[in-house]
């Protein structure tokens, strides 16, 4: 990648995050994101309650201390939550991504919609089956790097802040990509770079309180526009 194209991925980076910030906003689309918002919260505080319980039943064979058990569990399962948060929203968010990309497609880029293929319920609960196990097998194993890190304060965060920005650029790209009828044989529209700045960002963006609802639906959102407005598609 030379200079000069490095140097244009934060440009178009901030113009894609500014178009899907506006988009955040846009009446067709404000459920779509609001819905998966909620379906991702609802997912993650019954995992979370399921842990809790499984946590202090274990502890209360492990650890004498009944209310040192209890701290050490709440710790537990609120991290755990933290942790499966972005997993869920990322698979939340392949499940309604069709809807997400489509509707957007229709408003801005019609003519990359009319050529477009629907991707079917059944695909889109396989894609996010393999998402989220993808991404929590990934994570687990990030997961010894960081807390060798946790007594720098940054350091483990930094960590999944990486990982999931490798995770998510590539399936935020795919999530576009497949309804043009990606294939093996045909070069990403995205680049490594691109990939990682798109992925990047949307990780950060999920860490930081409130933002987080929206983050995976602004990555998909950029995900768009970033490949449209490269003219990868269809060769325009």
């Amino acid at each position: 990648m030379t200079a000069r194209a490095g140097a244009a991925i934060p440009v178009a980076m901030l113009s894609a995050l500014t178009l899907a910030l506006a988009d955040l906003f846009d009446r067709r689309l404000l459920p779509i994101w609001i819905k998966s918002a909620l379906a991702t919260l609802l997912a993650v505080a019954v995992l979370g309650v399921a842990a809790f319980f499984a946590l202090r039943m274990t502890a209360r064979h492990v650890i004498a201390n009944s209310e040192l058990a209890e701290v050490l569990v709440l710790l537990l399962a609120l991290f755990g939550s933290w942790l499966l948060w972005r997993i869920v929203a990322l698979a939340v968010l392949q499940f309604f991504a069709d809807d997400v990309v489509a509707a957007i497609e229709r408003r801005d880029y019609p003519a990359h919609a009319a050529q477009a293929r629907k991707i079917g319920w059944q695909a889109e609960l396989c894609r996010a089956a393999a998402s989220a196990t993808r991404a929590l097998l990934f994570n687990l194993l990030a997961l010894p790097f960081a807390l060798a890190l946790l007594v720098t304060g940054v350091g483990a965060p930094l960590v999944f802040i990486a990982v999931n920005a490798v995770l998510l650029g590539r399936e935020l790209q795919d999530m576009v990509w497949l309804r043009h009828g990606a294939a093996a044989q045909t070069a990403s529209p995205l680049g490594t770079g691109e990939r990682l700045v798109l992925g990047g960002v949307t990780a950060l963006l999920l860490t930081v309180p409130v933002v987080n609802f929206a983050a995976p639906f602004l990555g998909a959102a950029c995900a768009v526009h970033l490949i449209h407005r490269k003219g990868w598609l269809h060769g325009s």
